[in-house]
């Protein structure tokens, strides 16, 4: 590079830096719209090649519930079996491929990992995924949307070289991203990482999970067309004293969902004494559908066309409550059976089948302008959401998403609050607790409270000697994005910065330029802190000091041994504030479940 190129390149450096002055986390909240376009189209592709599988198993383009009615009662039976058998062979031929040290799953990443995914595991489980699904499980797809999406993010972060801290919040980007991308909820997507996953909703790691969630939705908007998940007309409630029903109907949500957590656990325990290969257990699993789907082909799927019957009063009550309690065992034997994928919609399933019963058994008693049974069902899953999740806030606001009729908001925050409270009085954990508690997740926040500088510094910042030339010095600034440029004398000790707008002066005299070394223009000035120092005296430190980064040095002649940047010390004291006690409530293979194979 000659003089002149070098020349340009500085200028044009310390230019950028004095107009845009990007610090880390605009750079993160960039990087979070990346992963959310990508995770979009990582969903657009994955719910097209789904398509295809099942067209493959049916020989149709339509839903699952349709397909299945137009099949005969055999073709209903072994549909969903050979499905299985193929998720299963899946898995078990794809841990011998996928074996790696990374984490397998998002949520272990998000939450206890480094933010390091392995790719070939995420491929194994979307794939076995697709089988699943395409063939009728009951079970949903948003488990995979998210893996996907969480598999970009960590590809990307590991790419950029991103420090562990800000690959965990890049990987929970991916995870809004792909719940958005699933149900067409950006708020909802990043409040159920925020409230169940990260538990902070700090901005510095809310703001990127926002500006994923947005992305995804206006991607798959764009590419997929703009109708809502469901087809929910504008719905109000006749009177103010409806709100004293839809109240009780929380009361049940939360009674109800104490069990529906316990019979899943229960299947899982049931199949997991089985000692058989992961494809026939997920067979097994598959059959247990298929004979339930000769006599109710509703239970195919993830349950969403039943519940658009649901809304439109397509349905009797007394045909509803035989397709529930047979959901509810074709759910509980794929997700025992170990499938690949998610409950989050099947959950949205059985709230909405408690709403319309429930309006069907207040409706006689009821001696004020006739109920909506739209409200019931509407309230109802919103209210079961939150009792089995434990994330109250997160159900509020996605099912207001779902509607955006501010009508509703009022009754279904009643609702989801005495439905979570009343669900906690009989089962402390939520649908994700189990999985997490057997990872370690308690271990984890111990560890994560007695962190110190050293724990989330950056060895071998980047520096140079302070006998450097100009040019040495140019070069550093234009291949970084630091606006301080660390000096050292030959030892290692630390001397001090020099700034990037200190070197402006020198562009425009060559002579000078060409005379000047690192020590003509050091800071000797500069904050730094000890690698035993605690993230609090850090957050006091960067109180007084402007910059994003902070040296960090030991011994008597300040030798450098790393830096430790603001947003790294921002996220991991959100991480430390969370409550313990509530770590076994979040989840850990997938913020929709995931059920590892």
């Amino acid at each position: 590079m000659s003089p002149k190129e070098l020349k340009f390149l500085l200028r044009l450096r310390v230019w950028l830096s004095e107009i845009i002055r990007p610090n880390e986390l605009q750079v993160t909240l960039f990087w979070a719209g990346v992963i959310g376009f990508a995770g979009a189209c990582a969903s657009v592709a994955f719910r097209k090649l789904t398509g295809l599988v099942h067209y493959a198993f049916t020989q149709q383009y339509s839903g699952l519930v349709e397909s299945f009615e137009h099949l005969r009662p055999l073709q209903r039976l072994y549909v969903p079996a050979i499905g299985g058998v193929l998720a299963g062979l899946t898995i078990f031929l794809g841990v011998r491929w996928g074996r790696r040290r990374s984490s397998t799953d998002y949520m272990e990443a998000i939450v206890l990992g480094d933010g390091i995914i392995s790719f070939r595991s995420s491929i194994v489980k979307s794939l076995s995924a697709m089988f699943s699904i395409a063939s009728g499980a009951s079970i949903g797809r948003e488990g995979p949307l998210v893996q996907l999406s969480s598999m970009i993010a960590s590809l990307i972060g590991r790419w950029r070289k991103t420090p562990t801290l800000q690959l965990r919040l890049l990987v929970a980007c991916g995870a809004a991203a792909g719940i958005a991308s699933a149900y067409n909820a950006p708020i909802g997507g990043a409040l159920f990482v925020a409230e169940i996953i990260l538990q902070s909703l700090a901005m510095e790691s809310f703001g990127p999970l926002v500006f994923s969630s947005v992305v995804s939705t206006l991607t798959v908007r764009q590419l997929l067309g703009e109708q809502p998940l469901y087809e929910i007309a504008s719905v109000h409630l006749g009177s103010n004293w409806e709100i004293l029903p839809l109240m009780l109907l929380g009361l049940v949500a939360g009674l109800f969902a104490p069990w529906f957590l316990r019979l899943l656990r229960a299947s899982e325990r049931m199949f997991s004494k089985l000692a058989l290969p992961t494809y026939v257990r997920l067979g097994l699993g598959g059959l247990i559908v298929g004979l339930l789907a000769i006599w109710q082909p509703e239970v195919c799927g993830n349950g969403y066309s039943v519940v658009n019957e649901i809304l439109h009063g397509n349905l009797l009550w007394q045909a509803l409550v035989f397709i529930l309690l047979f959901k509810l065992i074709a759910t509980a034997a794929t997700f025992g059976s170990g499938a690949v994928g998610g409950v989050f919609t099947p959950t949205l399933f059985v709230g909405a089948c408690l709403g319309d019963l429930a309006v069907h058994a207040a409706q006689p008693l009821w001696l004020g302008t006739p109920l909506n049974p739209q409200v019931f069902v509407v309230i109802g899953m919103g209210a079961f959401l939150a009792a089995t999740t434990h994330a109250p806030i997160m159900a509020i606001i996605m099912l207001f998403e779902l509607t955006l009729d501010y009508q509703l908001i009022l009754p279904l925050m009643l609702a989801c609050v005495i439905a979570h409270y009343a669900c906690l009085a009989f089962e402390k954990k939520s649908i994700y607790a189990e999985s997490l508690k057997r990872k370690g997740g308690e271990i984890y926040r111990k560890q994560l409270a007695e962190l110190s500088v050293a724990d989330i510094m950056k060895p071998n910042p980047v520096n140079v000697d302070e006998d450097a030339d100009f040019r040495s010095i140019a070069q550093k600034f234009i291949s970084h994005r630091f606006r301080y440029l660390y000096v050292t004398s030959v030892d290692g000790g630390f001397r001090g910065v020099i700034a990037l707008h200190d070197v402006k002066s020198n562009l425009t005299q060559s002579e000078l330029a060409e005379l000047v070394i690192a020590r003509d223009l050091v800071q000797e000035d500069f904050p730094t802190i000890a690698p035993d120092a605690s993230l609090v005296e850090a957050l006091e430190r960067f109180a007084r000091h402007d910059g994003e980064r902070l040296p960090v040095t030991t011994g008597a002649n300040r030798k450098l041994i790393g830096s430790i940047s603001k947003s790294d010390l921002l996220l991991a004291l959100a991480e430390r504030t969370k409550d313990p006690h509530q770590t076994a409530d979040a989840p850990s293979n997938g913020a929709v479940a995931v059920v590892e194979g």
